[in-house]
């Protein structure tokens, strides 16, 4: 049998647009970016345009690129607004019925036009399938259904509509006949499974109800916009499906027993097939090519009226023979007759299920430009994440809570450590400590503390030696120094040695202090050594040779019957045996502790592995929140979820609420363990025979706590006592290193102050030797004076007045008045000091106050303002000397020259002051203040700092020079001063202007 012909809508046309270079415009001044890095994806819409214009009519590649244009299309919409004020693109299409062309700026338009071509594309697809094939028949049902549901889309979502095609009219029209066509493809897949009449009526009557509406639409609705052929097609087809429902209504009839009623619906289907075939003999031999129907529409459906119209025709005569002679029913007439009920089959498959089975992410393809996100996506994706956050820090807490609960549950029951004191493991008690072992280890191979101390005494004996020497050798040389003076009296003009060595004598003083306090420390190291020296001795055996649990076992036992004499009860480390447990009156009636202990350790590890449980979700949530991106849902809903962020983020997080589930169950799960728990193990406690293993168990634990305080104490003290050694053996060898400073100081002191007695010496003799010339001399003129006032001869007034001038024109025979004694060569004031040392320039600034007679550089006086104080072992300072090493020059420092004690003062006051009252003001001096510049004093010895540290630190006693402090030992004042002395470098002098006042600072 021939199939029936069907309608299929014709597609719109369209001019070629550019999409490229308004969209780099756009996204070079929106977006900020370089449009360039989006040239490759421009291209491929523009390139998906031109393909989609190309879409074959029939053909199901032609329908995916259409609808993949369109996907594309929505989600550029998300981030670029086509339209007029923005991304300005004029879309042309033309009129799919009239031909006219209308043009727009409207994405809307392109959108709505695509959605025509694609409902039209499916219906010439399904209206060219073979429907006698099953595979044809289903793809023309689907198809027609589908271009409804896509015409449906056009008249719920596009206003406005600027062409007649896309008038609602028009396409209401179009889905009735889509509709209808795909209701007749139902019925003739039921007639060819021969269904039952009734069934088959009301798919018929729905059939002609469909094409009546579509009929009527052409019409009236959308008259002059339709080829005039689709109003005959849908007319006859109407009017030719109401007698295909009137038939199969009159057979069910008959079937029914109502003969009668079956004739006069066939009559009434034989009426309607008779117009059908009017409508049909009406059909033009030539059809318009827009129509999309071929000259074949007519004949054919000429040839399905016609055979309907036989089969009724036939029917009715066998009825109406069988009523005439069998059932004698009246034939009610056609106002009679109740209406077939009708049966929609088909229906307008929305967009969204219109590729339901398959993958219509494959279709449509990734997003173009999905790597431009809106601003106003980013930040609503941030508040998902925002709310993300708060369920993972929720859920974490809860988390951290339950095995916070579990973990102080279990500590407060003491579980699970007590369950090896319960089994009886008591003989692992006897194991040593890890911790003592390897003290232990720590004092085996350390050598004794007794060579180390004799090492400390004879460098403690030896500084003490060196420093003896250099106050003899200053004794010495101040003794040689007064007994010349005693000698010579006011001719020795050297300055008196109490004045130069005072700083050194300080510096001897300061570093015997020093070395005092130093012994009480030693002293006190030496006491903690003698308190421990045999629990060293011990535990440095037990190291060595590997006992340490032998000694540890002795401690136990040793403490175990401290502990028993002291409570007055047994041990279990004592020598008395106690009895068994076993000997305790078993109950038959209760569970043994064995079988009590199993169920407890049942229970623990159940809770453990609720504890890995519970941890496993919450790392499987947390990595599947952390992957979690809803991007592309928010840029698909852009435009719907407009202030109902909320409820969107409420459904997002929907998908994480079975792991929530997972996680409240694990909490629930161990809060019933843990009430079990708890009565299971308070129960095992009640049993006596536990008890009394409890108790033997803390008997054991106080006696363990105390072998290890006591051995920690011992531990304590060998490294205490270790660290004061090292700092001792520090301390003495930098002491060693000042006192040796200091003595070559003094060393060079003496030869200085030799060097200049003996300078001393020779000008007094030559002195002498020049004095007993000059008194002859004086004799000889006090004679010849004499001689002439006693001559009796006259003078003349020439001779007088050359008389009187001869003493000045003949010095060599005046005798002049003796003397002062004659300093050194060193220049008065204001005058430069001669270059004796080709290592400093001399100063050649006036000084105010005269220095010494002595070129030593110790002992010049000094303002008591603030100066440069001593920095101790800073070998080269501005003015200073040459090192020891080059040999030690005492002309070569810079300073002033001094003055010997005017000859009227013939000693030296206890408290000197410097000869320089006639040159100006006398400054407030002291002896030890003045050091000339240049002067290198030696380091000042390192002082151990007296710190008192708590009794728990160590074994220590509190009191003064103890090493078992955090400060290195032997850090002293000197230290101190090495740090003022380097702040105060560089501040000016008062006084004198001395850049060297204030030297003592350091003291």
């Amino acid at each position: 049998m021939v199939q029936s012909p069907m309608i299929s809508c014709p597609l719109k046309q369209t001019n070629e647009i550019d999409w490229i270079r308004p969209l780099k415009d756009y996204i070079r001044q929106s977006y900020g970016e370089d449009p360039e890095r989006y040239a490759q994806e421009c291209a491929t819409l523009n390139r998906l345009r031109q393909d989609m214009r190309g879409a074959g009519k029939d053909s199901a590649t032609g329908r995916d690129l259409l609808y993949r244009y369109y996907g594309q299309l929505e989600l550029l919409d998300l981030r670029f607004p086509v339209d007029e004020n923005h991304i300005k693109i004029s879309f042309t299409w033309y009129d799919a019925f009239t031909h006219k062309s209308t043009s727009q700026y409207s994405l809307a338009f392109e959108k709505a036009s695509i959605i025509f071509n694609i409902s039209a594309v499916l219906s010439c697809h399904a209206a060219n399938q073979n429907r006698a094939e099953d595979t044809g028949l289903k793809t023309a049902y689907h198809s027609f259904q589908a271009a409804a549901g896509m015409f449906t889309y056009i008249n719920e979502n596009f206003l406005h509509a600027p062409s007649t095609d896309l008038n609602r009219e028009t396409v209401k029209t179009l889905i009735n006949i889509s509709l209808a066509q795909g209701q007749e493809v139902f019925l003739e897949k039921q007639v060819a499974d021969l269904k039952k009449a009734g069934f088959l009526a009301k798919l018929a009557g729905q059939a002609a109800y469909l094409y009546s509406q579509a009929a009527e639409g052409i019409q009236e609705h959308a008259k002059g916009v339709f080829e005039k052929v689709w109003l005959i097609v849908t007319q006859a087809k109407a009017t030719h499906m109401a007698s295909v429902a009137s038939y199969y209504q009159a057979i069910a009839d008959s079937e029914a027993n109502s003969h009668g009623v079956a004739i006069a619906r066939l009559q009434l289907a034989e009426k309607n097939s008779t117009a059908a075939v009017g409508w049909a003999k009406s059909f033009p031999s030539s059809v318009p090519p827009t129509s999309n129907l071929s000259s074949e529409t007519g004949p054919t459906l000429m040839e399905i009226i016609k055979h309907q119209l036989a089969n009724v025709q036939a029917t009715l005569n066998t009825f109406i023979k069988d009523n005439d002679f069998i059932y004698h029913q009246p034939v009610p007439n056609e106002a009679g007759l109740s209406a077939v009920a009708k049966l929609p089959a088909a229906k307008a498959i929305p967009v969204s299920e219109l590729y339901q089975g398959q993958d219509i992410q494959r279709i449509i393809g990734p997003d173009i430009f999905q790597k431009l996100v809106p601003m106003s996506v980013t930040e609503t994706a941030s508040l998902y994440d925002e709310e993300k956050a708060k369920l993972i820090r929720a859920e974490t807490e809860r988390v951290e809570t339950a095995n916070g609960e579990m973990a102080a549950s279990l500590d407060y029951l003491k579980l699970p450590g007590s369950l090896n004191i319960l089994k009886g493991g008591m003989d692992q008690e006897m194991t040593v400590d890890e911790e003592f072992r390897q003290w232990c280890s720590e004092l085996a191979g350390h050598s004794s503390f007794t060579k180390a101390f004799d090492n400390l005494q004879d460098r403690k004996t030896d500084v003490l030696a060196q420093l003896d020497l250099c106050s003899k050798q200053l004794d010495l040389e101040e003794s040689v120094c007064e007994k010349m003076r005693s000698k010579y009296g006011a001719d020795w003009s050297q300055q008196p040695s109490a004045r130069l060595n005072t700083t050194l004598r300080g510096d001897v003083r300061s570093y015997r202090d020093t070395v005092n306090e130093a012994s009480a420390s030693d002293a006190q190291l030496l006491s903690t050594l003698r308190q421990y020296e045999s629990d060293f001795d011990e535990m440095r055996s037990a190291g060595e040779t590997d006992e340490a649990d032998v000694l540890f076992q002795r401690a136990m036992i040793k403490a175990g019957s401290k502990h028993g004499k002291k409570n007055g009860h047994g041990s279990p480390y004592s020598a008395t045996a106690e009895g068994s447990l076993l000997d305790d009156v078993y109950d038959e009636s209760s569970l043994s502790v064995a079988d009590q202990i199993s169920r407890v350790e049942s229970i623990l590890k159940k809770l453990n592995l609720v504890k890995r449980e519970r941890s496993q979700v919450l790392k499987d949530l947390k990595d599947k929140v952390h992957n979690d991106d809803i991007s592309n849902v928010l840029i698909l809903n852009k435009k719907s979820i407009t202030g109902q962020e909320s409820q969107l983020f409420e459904a997002e997080l929907e998908k994480f609420r079975p792991h929530q589930n997972r996680l409240l169950q694990a909490n629930h799960k161990q809060s019933s363990l843990m009430k079990e728990l708890t009565k299971i193990y308070g129960d095992l406690l009640q049993d006596k025979r536990v008890r009394a293993e409890q108790s033997k168990y803390e008997s054991i634990t106080r006696q363990r706590n105390t072998v290890m305080a006591r051995y920690k104490k011992v531990y304590d003290a060998f490294n205490g006592l270790r660290s004061g050694v090292v700092q001792a053996q520090t301390f003495y060898a930098e002491m060693a290193e000042t006192v040796d400073s200091l003595k070559k100081n003094v060393e060079t002191f003496i030869n200085n102050r030799r060097s200049e007695g003996a300078q001393l010496l020779g000008q007094i003799e030559r002195d002498k030797v020049s004095g007993v010339s000059e008194q002859e001399d004086r004799e000889r003129e006090k004679l010849r004076q004499l001689m002439e006032r006693l001559s009796t001869e006259p003078k003349p007034s020439s001779a007088s007045s050359g008389s009187s001038t001869a003493p000045s024109k003949i010095p060599s025979k005046v005798k002049s008045p003796p003397p002062p004694v004659q300093t050194p060569g060193y220049p008065g004031p204001g005058i430069s000091s001669p270059k004796m040392s080709p290592h400093y320039p001399p100063t050649g600034k006036p000084h105010g106050a005269p220095l010494s007679h002595s070129p030593a550089p110790y002992g010049q006086y000094m303002t008591s303002s603030g100066g440069m104080p001593y920095v101790p072992g800073q070998s080269f300072q501005q003015g200073a000397a040459a090192p020891l090493s080059e040999g030690y020059n005492p002309m070569a420092y810079p300073f002033p020259p001094s003055a010997s004690p005017p000859p009227n003062q013939q000693f030296y006051s206890s408290t000197p002051v410097p000869f320089g009252s006639f040159n100006g003001p006398t400054p407030s001096t002291t002896p030890s203040q003045f050091v000339p510049q240049g002067y290198v004093p030696p380091p000042p010895p390192p002082r151990p700092q007296q710190t008192s540290y708590p009794p728990s630190s160590g074994p220590f006693p509190s009191g003064p020079g103890g090493y078992a402090q955090s400060r290195a030992y032997g850090s002293s004042q000197h230290h101190k001063a090495q740090s003022q002395s380097s702040q105060s470098q560089g501040q000016p002098g008062t006084g004198s202007g001395d850049p060297w006042a204030g030297l003592n600072a350091w003291k």
